[in-house]
């Protein structure tokens, strides 16, 4: 059985100021762009055949505000010490240093970044194994 494609959707309130971090930081693609759709602008950023996407919107005469609390995040595993390193740098060259994790938890084998609207994003050193 095919698995479902995951798109992780959320609103903002400036969609320009969140490219260099998911782009440039994070180093997903701009898979698709749209603008006046229903009254909304947007981004999809991820990698091509990748089983999952990011989409970023933007409403007219809404605001999105910041992210509700330091605890949402999103959290990438790298087994591998040279591919974490690699990401690392790659979030340092887009201009984004660590932030303190709000669970300490992430602090012992990774480092957390925070997007302009307040969202959290961990590299953590660690395998995945469930």
């Amino acid at each position: 059985m095919k698995r479902p494609t995951l798109r992780v959707a959320r609103p903002t309130d400036d969609l320009e100021a969140l490219l260099p971090f998911y782009r440039d930081g994070l180093g997903f693609d701009v898979l698709y762009r749209f603008q006046g759709h229903d009254g909304f602008d947007g981004v999809m950023l991820g990698h091509p055949f990748a089983p999952y996407h990011f989409e970023f919107t933007r409403q007219y005469g809404h605001r999105a505000g910041r992210a509700p609390t330091q605890d949402n995040l999103l959290v990438f595993y790298y087994s591998e010490r040279g591919g974490w390193n690699a990401a690392v740098r790659r979030m340092a060259k887009a201009g984004f240093a660590p932030v303190e994790s709000f669970n300490p938890f992430w602090d012992r084998d990774g480092l957390t970044f925070e997007d302009p609207d307040g969202y959290r994003a961990v590299l953590q050193n660690a395998a995945w194994d469930r």
